[in-house]
């Protein structure tokens, strides 16, 4: 019986080590080809790198995990093939809408070798990830967001900025010579007699950090105190942009961590404007906390004592007019981006007539950049560009190449009665009185008792329109003056009538 129990106790230690044994062979087992964090790294000809993160596990025929790329992050939710061949698919929410992303690839030795396409109708993008350390690329931790307050008014943009931002012509080819040649242009051509002012460099001027974590430039822009100085010489004020969120836009360095250093930095380097867009908070937070990402920056900017205009660029989203000021806003996008054409920018412009009760003195609704000279508009259509920011006083930021525009396109940016308009102090943003069809009448009462009329023809042909002074609330003797044709011209005491080009405006100014 004895000899018994001893062989049942060595069977149980023999299968109990035969476990050990089996487990320290697995665990000593390579995992499955693809898992692993993978990286791919493009040279910017700014000096900075484009990084891609590929975090993926490999379970069999099933693939998990992260992508990161520029200010996107999406989880892996689909999956096909294996290490011969595989299709990954990345979903994020962006806002209420989802946002995906699909990579191809394939493992070659030791690296992986995949390709995706921006729009399915594009060409694909091929690129080699390698192995990175695990952890590297990953998200910050969440920093924790402040309760509400009300931000004190800065006192700042009275009327809507002026000026010209490099986004729209330039985007990532902006650098120190462009934006000095272009205050050259402006301070001497006539725009800055006409009032712009400020000369903002948009994304793609940021590098790392150094080691106390202080906000460098790339090698486009080697010293940016001395840019801020030069530009200041003329006579001008200098802008910036940057993101609340870990990246940018275009994947550079946001602010994230380091608000009230970098507004610190900012100060010390002269800056006077600030474009400050959500994209990589997108990553982080949700678009109910908006408000308190916002106010961080808009605190860290008063604590300067430096007067920055604060710009929100969030598209729109969360009502953004109905909060902006509070934050410290002087001006928040109300829109998308805008492009050069005909139907994005009548989409836009002429869908602001239920935000006027928010504009006021210091506050301004954003439409987004002009894109008068740009190219891809007519004349015609760009003067309806001009004449509908000037109704909603919108901000006039010019975005073709100042130093080599048409005189026929300088003289609709420097429209100093159709400007006087958009900088009226009584700072009350205009409206749509009447419509029929694809003609629109705006108008916008002004200090002094006058009221600029802008009369809209969307049409591709040219239109008669009649304005009948009951469709305006006006009574008695008035007199116009063409803001285009810079003439008085004959009004009745009940209609008037004016010939419209196809897609463009007849603006008037209308006193007593």
């Amino acid at each position: 019986m004895k000899r018994k129990s001893q062989l049942g106790i060595s069977l149980i230690l023999l299968l109990i080590l035969g476990g050990m044994i089996a487990a320290i062979v697995s665990a000593g087992q390579s995992p499955e080809p693809l898992t692993g964090n993978w990286v791919v790294r493009t040279q910017n000809n700014d000096g900075t790198l484009r990084t891609t993160y590929l975090n993926l596990k490999q379970d069999g025929a099933r693939i998990t995990g992260t992508i990161r790329v520029t200010q996107f992050f999406y989880h892996i939710s689909e999956s096909t093939g294996g290490p011969d061949g595989f299709t990954i698919t990345g979903s994020m929410m962006d806002g209420k809408s989802e946002r995906k992303v699909q990579y191809e690839g394939k493992l070659v030795g030791d690296e992986l070798h995949v390709s995706t396409r921006r729009r399915p109708q594009d060409n694909p993008t091929q690129m080699v990830a390698v192995r990175a350390p695990a952890g590297e690329g990953a998200l910050p931790a969440r920093n924790p967001l402040p309760a509400l307050h009300k931000v004190p008014d800065n006192g700042l943009a009275r009327t809507p900025p002026m000026g010209w931002n490099s986004w729209n012509k330039f985007a990532s080819r902006v650098d120190d010579p462009t934006v000095r040649s272009i205050a050259d242009a402006m301070a001497s051509n006539g725009m800055k007699e006409a009032g712009y002012l400020y000369i903002n460099i948009d994304d793609t001027w940021e590098a790392g950090r150094d080691a106390r974590g202080n906000i460098q430039t790339n090698k486009k822009f080697p010293d940016m105190k001395a840019l801020a100085d030069y530009v200041h010489s003329k006579g001008l004020k200098l802008g910036i942009y940057s993101s609340p969120g870990p990246n940018t836009c275009a994947g550079y360095e946001g602010t994230y961590g380091h608000e009230e250093q970098d507004a610190r930095t900012y100060a010390a380097w002269g800056i006077d404007y600030l474009k400050y867009d959500w994209c990589g908070a997108r990553t982080l937070y949700t678009d109910e906390e908006m408000p308190a990402v916002y106010q961080i920056m808009g605190d860290a900017l008063l604590k300067t004592k430096r007067p920055i205009v604060y710009s929100l660029c969030q598209y729109g989203r969360l009502d953004v007019w109905k909060w902006g000021a509070d934050v410290g806003g002087n001006l928040w996008r109300t829109t998308g981006d805008i492009r050069d054409a005909w139907d994005s920018m009548t989409r836009i412009g002429f869908s602001q007539n239920d935000l006027a009760p928010w504009a006021k003195p210091g506050h301004w609704n954003d439409p987004d950049m002009l894109e008068i000279g740009n190219g891809a508009m007519t004349n015609d259509e760009y003067k309806t560009h001009m004449s509908l920011w000037a109704i909603l006083a919108a901000p006039l930021l010019a975005g073709n190449d100042l130093r080599s525009m048409s005189p026929e396109i300088l003289a609709i940016l420097t429209n100093h009665e159709v400007i006087a308009v958009n900088q009226d102090k009584l700072g009350k943003q205009g409206q749509r009185v009447w419509q029929s069809g694809d003609q629109e009448i705006w108008t916008r009462t002004l200090s002094g008792g006058a009221l600029a009329v802008a009369v809209f023809n969307r049409a591709n042909a040219p239109a008669t329109i009649s304005i009948k002074l009951a469709d305006l609330k006006l009574d008695g003797k008035w007199k116009a003056r063409d803001l285009w044709s810079h003439q008085t011209v004959p009004w009745s005491d009940t209609e008037y009538s004016t010939s419209v080009p196809a897609h463009g405006v007849v603006m008037l100014n209308l006193s007593r």
